[in-house]
């Protein structure tokens, strides 16, 4: 039985915000139980009022539509349809229950989704209503409308409001052009700006939680994550990941130490929605991304004047204000500006802001008679403090181990840095200024990004699209990491700095030493000997980043159904490094930690001002990279099929220099053991040009790179009924060597096969998606900085892996106004390849798991949503599982289960109020994503019961009082 249309005065209740007219039809379809029909470009001009209440289906559309110019007609028991002009009205409907789904982007939104096919008379009632919605939507159509008094036509809807759990919503990453879920062969997870906002994500990387098949480790605070795709081999960073806006990505390059696309990306109400697509044809467009493309679209002006103002308060002493503002400047110009400002202590402590900055972002468009060119600019400018390992109790072992409190160290709250160690000044080169940094500095951006879309229909089944990008500025990272030793107590480190000395000065005829005194370097007396003490790097990298990327294709209607993309990538980037790694520092191993001179008995200097050593690892270098990609792709539907299969060259250049540097002491007194051995650049270059077999037969550094490789995808989606699909594909991609990859003697290129089948339905109390994967990759490089008995070791090689998983996207509501949301991944992913050869890193890896990637994760959203007379309460919690993962390819280092819940209430008062109260890791749960990153693979990373882990963040709770308007 289909849905009625309950025009016979049978009362609903509505809740529907004030927003663009497509979301606020596809919302008003849900909560009446009825189909709507109409016009994408139709309804694209137009902003709907708020309508809260309780109405007919007729009074509650009517109340939708007033003032907008458009109206609608009343075709079937079940389907309405919506026209230009004239009073909404009913006609007495024939007795059919259900309405065909129109072609191409015409859209119908659906409120009771049955199952079965619709009957000929329906199918006959919804073309007739369909094909008046399209005339009433084209030129003259428009021409009616404005002459009737309808608005100007907008630049484009805002969609910032929508619900995006519905196969009917379009999504425009990794496609020629745009598609629905419901014809898409490949995973996709959407979320509008107020999902995003339900999910209260602490960085833009805690954002892809959402995504099924991605872990994304946030613990290191708003930049700096490791984010890993299931089946893709990563381990630290990003590598598989892109950041777009708009559809352009921030940076062409994915795998830099010290960079990674989200911490070049700030959350704020300037983002209409997000489309998250792993894989896919995304293999083919822009960057030509196999991983993961996050593609935040821009919220841009409308012919409505309309905004938000938010204040939030966070428990951990942050402030922060949010604003949104846009509308007409003219006729077919439309503009919007936004952006926030936040002053945060930060959750781990620090005694000066941990996160201090803000971002502005504007939107310029123009519609055009045949297309629409728009235009934006973005200026983020924000200082976020790094975190890293802390110390912990490490007790049990294999995958019994659990890990509490260090003592003195409160895992949830407590880090390193403070006032005592904030400031760095330490000479670094013979004769030079000493090097300064603060710690308040962090892992920063300061970052300006110019774009612009250009779309254009330049001839009857012939369209243009442009989409051009720059971005310039400043990454910096100014941070503590830890090394890879635990704790010990003050006595036991002068014990072992005792033998060290001894050893380094003997010959030199300087008596040995017994014994040492640790003084604080503020002044406070004496270390007691049972102190915890450790050392940690206080590492200074600078990075000066520009990238300029241009995206052009013309799509082409060849037959009925048929459309056939061509086009080319342009990316042109560089990178000019400054590293000054080491600077290790003696300190208390307590949170704000005070710094620690330690002198022997005979007079060796082991740490002055704290520092235990200078720069152990300088690095000065200068790359530039230009990436040049011609593809085509064809997508046809044919009936219930539809089909697309592409192609894409592209070819990567690489040329850059490297300063070299010589090892030197910066002190004549041979007892200055802190800064006898500084890696210190020496003024000469190094360009060395090579190919693949030649820098892995001997290890060299590459400064010169070219190659040129194929990718390919094929897909096919068959809808088996308006609102269930199933899809399978295959794609096969590469992942170019990056500058690092090349600087370390890796520079392979990764070959990356995918198969994937899936199944999505949507029926009136169920939402879901499902996907069964298969991947395989090949001459992966492993890179890590690891801490040897010689020092800091750069360890790297090519390797394989292998994998097969399942992805969950569900929401589930058996009742009006409660929902639950389920979303996870299983996987079976493991190393191959792994040569066995002087590395520790390789021995006994192949067949192992690999590392930081749980086999099994998922989260539970139960959520009730309760109307009230002057507005609407939702409330809702998320428990998290994250499994058993290995922090370390040996699979020695155990990273135990973990739970956590969140949760929120969100309140609506009236037509412009809202107010959030979020809450996140509510029972303080110690939950672990990594051991010491410097560790050694193969090792537990324990030592005398203590480790070094970093837990994510503790109990964090904030309230925002948002005004819309």
């Amino acid at each position: 039985m289909g849905a009625q249309a309950h025009a016979d005065g049978a009362l609903r209740h509505f809740d529907i915000q004030a927003q663009a007219a497509a979301s606020a039809l596809n919302e008003f379809a849900r909560q009446a139980d009825i189909t709507l029909v109409f016009s994408s470009e139709l309804v694209a001009r137009h902003q709907t009022p708020a309508v809260r209440g309780d109405f007919t289906v007729i009074d509650g559309l009517k109340r939708l539509l007033d003032g907008t110019g458009l109206s609608f007609d009343q075709v079937s028991v079940s389907t309405i349809a919506i026209s230009v002009g004239g009073a909404g009205h009913s006609r007495d409907p024939p007795t059919t229950d259900s309405a065909s789904h129109p072609a191409g982007n015409d859209n119908q939104t659906k409120g009771d989704t049955n199952v079965n096919h619709p009957g000929l008379f329906t199918r006959i009632a919804g073309l007739f209503a369909m094909s008046g919605a399209v005339l009433a939507g084209g030129r003259a159509g428009a021409q009616d409308a404005v002459t009737q008094g309808a608005a100007p036509a907008a630049a484009a809807t805002d969609a910032s409001t929508a619900n995006t759990n519905t196969l009917d919503e379009v999504v425009v990453t990794a496609t020629a052009q745009s598609t629905r879920k419901l014809d898409a062969s490949f995973q996709v997870t959407t979320a509008s700006l107020e999902e995003i906002h339900n999910v209260d994500p602490s960085s833009s990387a805690d954002l892809l939680k959402i995504v099924p098949s991605v872990w994304a480790e946030s613990g290191g605070g708003q930049a700096g994550p490791n984010i890993e795709l299931a089946g893709y081999p990563g381990g630290s960073g990003a590598p598989y990941v892109t950041y777009s806006i708009n559809g352009s990505p921030m940076y062409p390059s994915h795998n830099l130490s010290f960079l990674d696309d989200s911490s070049m990306f700030r959350l704020d109400d300037t983002v209409e929605r997000a489309e998250m697509v792993l894989g896919g044809p995304g293999v083919l467009y822009s960057d030509g991304q196999m991983g993961l493309t996050a593609n935040f679209i821009l919220r841009e002006g409308s012919d409505v004047e309309h905004g938000d103002l938010g204040i939030t308060y966070g428990s951990e002493g942050m402030y922060r204000v949010d604003g949104f503002y846009s509308g007409p400047l003219s006729k077919d110009w439309f503009f919007s500006i936004g952006g926030f400002y936040r002053e945060s202590d930060g959750i781990r402590k620090s005694q000066f802001p941990a996160d201090d900055g803000g971002q502005v972002t504007a939107t310029l468009s123009h519609t055009l008679e045949q297309g629409k060119v728009m235009f934006y600019f973005r200026e983020l400018s924000d200082q976020n403090l790094f975190i890293a390992d802390i110390p912990l109790v490490a007790t049990g072992t294999g995958k019994n181990v659990s890990y509490s409190a260090f003592p003195g160290f409160n895992p949830m709250t407590g880090w390193f840095a403070g006032t005592g160690i904030q400031g760095l000044s330490v000479q670094e080169c013979p004769g030079c200024a000493p090097l300064t940094a603060n710690l308040a500095n962090g892992r920063g951006a300061s970052l300006h990004t110019f774009g612009g879309d250009f779309d254009f229909d330049i001839a009857d089944g012939v369209h243009l699209s442009n989409k051009a990008q720059f971005t310039g500025g400043d990454m910096p990272t100014t941070g503590i990491f830890t090394g890879s030793a635990p704790p010990v107590t003050m006595s036991a480190f002068i014990a072992s700095e005792v033998a060290a000395a001894n050893k380094a000065l003997a010959g030199t005829g300087i008596a040995p030493a017994t014994g040492g005194t640790g003084y604080y370097v503020n002044g406070g007396g004496a270390v007691n000997p049972n102190q915890y003490v450790m050392t940690n790097g206080f590492w200074v990298v600078d990075k000066q980043l520009q990238s300029f990327t241009d995206d052009l294709r013309f799509t082409f209607d060849v037959v009925s159904g048929n459309k056939l993309t061509v086009g080319g990538y342009l990316a042109i980037y560089k990178s000019d490094d400054t590293w000054y790694l080491g600077n290790n520092e003696l300190m208390t191993a307590t949170p704000n930690s005070s710094l620690i001179n330690l002198t022997l008995n005979n007079g060796a200097i082991v740490s002055e001002n704290g520092l235990t050593s200078a720069s152990t690892f300088t690095l000065v270098d200068h790359y530039t990279g230009r990436n040049v990609a011609l593809f085509a792709s064809d997508n046809w539907r044919i009936n219930q099929w539809v089909l697309d299969a592409g192609v894409r060259v592209e070819q990567q250049q690489v040329s850059g220099t490297i300063e070299n540097d010589t090892n030197m002491a910066l002190s004549t007194n041979p007892l200055s053991l802190w800064n006898s051995s500084v890696s210190v650049p020496n003024g000469t270059w190094t360009s060395f040009s090579c190919n693949e077999s030649l820098a892995l037969d001997n290890g060299t550094e590459c400064t010169q790179f070219k190659k040129t490789k194929p990718s390919g995808a094929i897909g096919a989606t068959y809808e088996i009924t308006d609102h269930m699909s199933a899809y399978a594909r295959g794609d096969y991609g590469v992942h170019f060597p990056s500058f690092d990859d090349l600087r370390n003697g890796t520079p392979q290129t990764e070959n990356i096969r995918n198969l994937q089948v899936g199944y999505r339905i949507q029926i009136p109390t169920l939402y879901a998606d499902v996907d069964v994967f298969r991947r395989t990759f090949s001459g992966v490089p492993f890179q890590q900085f690891v801490t040897t008995s010689t020092g800091l070791e750069n360890v790297a090689f090519p390797y394989g892996t292998s994998s097969t998983g399942i992805d969950f996207t569900t929401v589930w509501q058996p009742i009006d106004h409660v929902s639950l949301g389920l979303t996870g991944n299983w996987q079976d992913s493991v190393y191959t390849h792994i040569p066995v050869a002087d590395s520790e890193l390789s021995v006994g890896a192949d067949g192992n798991v690999l590392q930081r990637q749980p086999r099994f994760q998922a989260r539970l959203t139960p959520a009730y949503d309760l109307p009230v007379p002057w507005g609407s309460i939702r409330f809702q919690l998320t428990y998290s599982y994250i499994g058993l993962r290995y922090s370390d390819p040996g699979n020695a280092q155990v990273l135990p289960s973990y739970q956590t819940l969140d949760a929120g209430i969100i309140s609506r008062i009236g037509d412009h109020f809202e107010v959030r109260v979020m809450g996140s890791n509510l029972t303080n749960e110690l939950g672990v994503t990594e051991q010491d990153a410097r560790a050694l693979s193969g090792t537990s990373g324990t030592s005398g019961g203590f480790a070094l882990g970093r837990p994510i963040f503790g109990r964090e709770e904030n309230i925002q009082l948002k005004y819309k308007f």
